[in-house]
């Protein structure tokens, strides 16, 4: 009895009779998983995500009911501090989607990186992935609804992605329950353009035919090339901040969290943190 009680008050557990091996020690941490644990399994990250949805279904709404002038493309030439956009004169309205992270969660792909395998390049990986039959996809919270939603009201979906693969994409999209998504009319990938991971190339066709009263995406590059330009944190924020850019966040321009990937993801400690904003217990600078 003595025995057992001074194994109980130990903490140790005496199996008796089991020949099972003991439980693996708890894995490391691995740094790729907190943004994962937000964006993938949060309740936050899920309201969020829908309180974007809504938000743009009732500002689409509106502007079925109150055509606008212009679209919420920006003109080329056009600039931050002074933007000027597109003529929506004589077009129908259509919303315009980045993919990744915007209207589909990567769940597969996204869990197979947190292995961190040597043999598992990025590009050979996210080739694969583009290619596959689309069952480790879910599309984000919110969007299902919110896509059937401008499409009952008349607003074509478009999406606008830097994938390559047009028919694992469409794949992918119809397999979230999002499509239907057509190359070339209501798909752009990457390679449809000669301009790379940028995108206004491909805004600006859609919006030859369309007017686009509403675009959202995960990366600022999902609104403009404008925001791709070297940049350190700060001048970026300041890019999103400027007076004429600000009011449309919300307003035609419509972000969804992604803290897992991507340009956000950038910046030290001095550099998020301003000399003047600085603060600790004691009063020490």
């Amino acid at each position: 009895m003595t025995l057992a009680l001074g194994f109980a008050l130990s903490g140790c557990v005496v199996a008796v009779g089991n020949n099972s091996p003991a439980p693996p020690p708890p894995a490391a941490t691995n740094s790729k998983l907190a943004g994962m644990q937000y964006l993938y399994g949060s309740a936050e990250a899920d309201a969020i995500s829908r309180q974007a949805w809504n938000a743009l279904v009732t500002y689409a709404a509106d502007r079925v009911r109150h055509p606008p002038r212009d679209s919420v493309v920006l003109e080329p030439g056009a600039t931050l501090d002074a933007p000027r956009f597109v003529s929506c004169t004589g077009k129908s309205p259509a919303a315009v989607f980045d993919v990744d992270e915007t209207v589909l969660l990567n769940l597969g792909f996204e869990q197979d990186d947190l292995t961190g395998r040597a043999d598992r390049a990025f590009p050979g990986r996210w080739s694969a992935w583009e290619q596959s039959d689309g069952h480790a996809v879910l599309p984000t919270p919110g969007a299902a609804a919110a896509i059937a939603d401008l499409r009952t009201m008349g607003v074509t979906v478009i999406f606008n992605t830097n994938r390559d693969d047009s028919a694992g994409t469409a794949r992918a999209i119809d397999a979230a329950g999002l499509g239907p998504a057509v190359h070339g009319d209501t798909l752009f990938v990457r390679i449809d353009t000669n301009t790379g991971d940028n995108k206004d190339a491909r805004r600006w066709r859609i919006a030859e035919r369309y007017c686009v009263i509403a675009m959202g995406g995960d990366q600022l590059g999902d609104f403009s090339d404008l925001f791709n330009g070297p940049a350190s944190a700060s001048e970026r924020r300041a890019r999103a901040d400027g007076p004429r850019v600000a009011a449309l966040w919300g307003r035609g321009w419509f972000v969804f969290p992604n803290p897992v990937y991507g340009k956000a993801l950038k910046g030290s400690a001095d550099d998020i943190f301003p000399a003047d904003r600085r603060w600790h217990p004691t009063g020490e600078q």
